[in-house]
């Protein structure tokens, strides 16, 4: 199965920060918000859009796809690369689409909270580099679409949290030192006070799993696009900076510990003939915190982004070519996670 762009291990700080995201609410001038439109209004809007992408398609190597002729677990796998939200994905009834590019960088969901939201997601930490491309791909489409702005107020979204610029700006990152030296709690505290919000691996309402964070601006009002893209910037690289001195005071002050908490994970994902998910995730992270540290050749950092999304259900089901029950999931994760691992030696 195709890979996503931002699994590829590259760009700065990618040890520590495994991707980063800009992305764009925009609505259209007089026409309701998604949950507020009945079904001649949502078919009408749905035409429009897709109209302005087919437009774009030749020049940004967009595929338009309605959500509804998408199989639940083709759905499943888009939100498991992060190319549309687990909110969109969900039963689609009511004109849900998407326009992905190529490389699986770019993503513009359609009809989910608004009417667009156009994102861009890349490896490693190039925000800057994302909001270029956000920014130019949302000039592009607005040559074929009437946002709904206000001079004084800024985009108008549904959620009045995202008016203003509308933009949110995120960084997944992958921090199992703080969390392992129980500074992780004081980091998000101060991050709250700064105007950031900590959630899960999925975004809002989903779990932290293997240590893996997403990091994002609270609001999108008071500021300009280049001012949250620099203050989320920096925020990161005094975290990735935490976290880089957390491993080295494991490293030096419990370092046997640490080599046999890695070491056990080590052996679990090549042997194990039965893994879930979490598991997995969280087995990874240690071994991918032995890895940075020296103290195992495996995974590198391509691999262990990639691996994140491979053992996860979804992906799992189309490589079978079947739905699977829970515990042919688990056998299949195992199974590939020990074929996967296997090929690379120990130090």
């Amino acid at each position: 199965m195709k890979y996503s762009q931002w699994m590829d291990g590259t760009g700065p700080d990618a040890d520590i920060v495994l991707s980063c995201r800009v992305r764009l609410a925009r609505n259209l001038l007089a026409t309701p918000f998604p949950h507020r439109m009945d079904d001649g209004q949502a078919q009408t809007m749905l035409a429009r859009v897709e109209e302005a992408v087919h437009h774009l398609e030749t020049g940004w190597h967009l595929t338009f796809s309605r959500l509804s002729n998408l199989t639940p677990i083709t759905r499943q796998v888009l939100v498991e690369k992060h190319l549309v939200s687990p909110l969109l994905a969900q039963d689609p009834i009511r004109y849900e689409a998407v326009a992905i590019d190529d490389r699986e960088s770019i993503s513009i969901m359609i009809n989910e909270e608004d009417h667009l939201r156009i994102q861009v997601v890349l490896p490693g930490l190039q925000l800057n580099e994302c909001w270029k491309v956000a920014n130019q791909l949302d000039d592009a489409m607005e040559q074929h679409l009437d946002y709904a702005f206000d001079p004084k107020s800024g985009y108008i979204t549904a959620c009045p949290t995202n008016i203003g610029t509308a933009m949110r700006a995120s960084v997944m990152i992958h921090l199992p030192a703080l969390v392992l030296t129980h500074q992780a709690s004081q980091v998000f505290t101060t991050l709250a006070q700064l105007g950031m919000v900590v959630r899960g691996l999925y975004g809002e309402g989903s779990e932290a799993l293997g240590n893996i964070f997403q990091i994002s601006n609270q609001v999108s009002l008071g500021l300009s696009e280049e001012e949250f893209i620099h203050n989320l910037t920096v925020v990161t690289q005094q975290i990735v900076g935490r976290e880089r001195h957390a491993r080295q005071h494991l490293l030096q002050n419990a370092g046997t510990a640490l080599a046999d908490r890695v070491g056990r994970a080590w052996g679990l994902l090549t042997h194990a003939r039965i893994m879930s998910s979490e598991e997995a995730l969280r087995l990874l992270s240690e071994v991918k915190l032995g890895a940075d540290l020296g103290l195992i050749e495996a995974p590198n950092a391509a691999t262990y982004a990639q691996l994140i999304v491979a053992t996860r259900p979804g992906f799992l089901q189309v490589e079978a070519g079947r739905e699977l029950n829970p515990i042919e999931r688990d056998q299949l994760r195992a199974d590939n996670l020990r074929r996967l691992l296997g090929e690379q030696n120990r130090v």
